[in-house]
């Protein structure tokens, strides 16, 4: 015999109420039932654990201990079934989140803080990944949403406009292109760069804009972090190509300058993907839409000489 949840409801109920009948009542079974569900009880703990007595059905020592357990028990199947409602509802939940480290320096530290905030049952991993990287983890199942500026295959994954940002030119100070407000790219090809990792898009963009020009890039050093690129340009070691945003939160300093971009690519749409939306945990559905509603409203972000870069 399976003790079930049934069961000890009517065993609690009796004991409350005093009364076989009254338990049956209160349980919505027969009489009959109620008194063979305790019997089989009963029968299979091999213990007594209810008498009568003047003051109608009381329980015995062993059947108090069982009140109190069984008490214990469907408190917790309670909240087990809540707890499971809350994920289907997305109250609670655990969202894989693959990203670029040009949205997660300058997007998400601001979205993902205000959906923790209305929803703070969800856990989040957020993992740093190239663009490649991250649609085909989306593509695989190893990453529930991915974020993304650039990739040569998207896994006919559904893809969602996120966030722009704009690239700009970063030069250390007294540079011979520091006094200019704009630059195209190709005009900046005769300098050395410091650059980033193979594979990374804003490498990939400029290596394809270099290719375009019939020109080659003058690639000094190769690292894999925006302030690692800022430090090097301020020492003078080479000039960089970064989001206007991550100069701001790392390198707004009088030792640097900033130059937009007037190339088309630079100015990036970042992408939101994941495998199917309308199929989503619920938990993963919200994140996403609050994703994209942030998308839709996040201000302008200023470089040091006042252009804008959403």
């Amino acid at each position: 015999m399976k003790i079930n949840p049934v069961t000890l409801q009517s065993f609690i109920a009796i004991v409350e109420e005093g009364s076989i009948a009254k338990a049956a009542i209160r349980v919505h079974l027969a009489p009959s039932a109620v008194s063979k569900r305790i019997a089989e009880l009963e029968s299979h703990l091999h213990i007594q654990l209810l008498k009568r007595s003047n003051r109608g059905i009381e329980p015995t020592p062993a059947g108090r201990t069982l009140v109190r357990h069984a008490k214990s028990v469907l408190r917790d199947l309670d909240e087990l079934v809540t707890e499971i409602r809350d994920f289907s509802s997305g109250i609670r939940g655990h969202v894989r989140l693959f990203a670029n480290i040009s949205s997660i320096t300058q997007f998400l530290p601001h979205d993902l803080k205000s959906f923790l905030t209305r929803h703070p049952g969800i856990n989040i991993d957020l993992e740093e990944h190239i663009s490649s990287a991250t649609t085909r983890a989306v593509a695989e199942n190893a990453a529930d949403v991915g974020i993304y500026a650039q990739a040569d295959n998207e896994y006919e994954l559904e893809v969602f406009p996120y966030q722009r940002d704009q690239l700009v030119l970063a030069v250390p100070r007294g540079h011979e292109l520091a006094r200019r407000k704009s630059v195209n790219f190709v005009d900046t090809l005769d300098y050395e760069f410091v650059g980033f990792h193979k594979g990374g898009a804003i490498n990939y963009l400029l290596l394809r804009a270099a290719s375009n020009a019939s020109r080659t890039l003058k690639l000094r050093f190769q690292v894999t972090a925006f302030e690692a690129v800022i430090a090097m340009v301020r020492a003078g070691l080479g000039i960089g190509v970064l989001p206007a945003g991550t100069v701001n939160a790392f390198g707004s300093d009088s030792r640097l300058r900033t130059i937009r971009l007037a190339d088309a690519w630079a100015s990036r749409q970042l992408k939101l993907c994941v495998r199917n939306r309308k199929g989503l945990p619920a938990a993963t559905a919200l994140l996403v839409a609050h994703l994209l509603r942030e998308s839709e409203t996040v201000p302008a972000i200023a470089n040091r000489d006042g252009n804008m870069a959403k």
